[in-house]
């Protein structure tokens, strides 16, 4: 065997193991590719389920937020009454401490004038009497 064949004969045998590595790569390569294909056929129904169980509960809470809506407008008069009654009875309980004030100053009023008069009173008649007893004694 000459020189050039030898080297030949190394040349296919290394062409034949590149081969086989690669052969074996796209073997495993292949049995990749098909996992990532079954796994995402599992992705795609699993998400298509919630995408529908979604759907089911957005309807159910759009339901739901429709109900409380026409309940809240149901309600919200009668919370507009309750606000109204308790402006009203502030509104009372302004006018009638403002009465009551009144009347505390009118009878405070009323007593002062009452002291004030009982005194005039005594004073003038005690001024009256002494100028009577003035007026028998002369």
């Amino acid at each position: 065997m000459t020189l050039g064949q030898v080297a030949g004969l190394i040349a296919a045998i290394a062409f034949l193991i590149l081969v086989l590595f690669i052969g074996y790569f796209l073997v495993r390569l292949s049995t990749t590719l098909k996992e990532t294909n079954r796994s995402i056929n599992v992705l795609t129904n699993d998400a298509d389920a919630l995408s529908k169980e979604v759907e089911v509960i957005l309807s159910n809470a759009n339901e739901l937020l429709e109900d409380v809506n026409q309940k809240s407008a149901i309600v919200d008069p009668a919370f507009q009454a309750v606000a109204d009654l308790g402006t009203s009875v502030s509104d009372l309980n302004s006018a009638t401490r403002r009465i009551t004030d009144r009347f505390s100053g009118n009878a405070k009023k009323t007593v002062g004038a009452g002291i004030v008069a009982s005194f005039g009173r005594s004073a003038v008649s005690g001024f009256w009497q002494r100028h009577k007893n003035r007026k028998l004694n002369k």
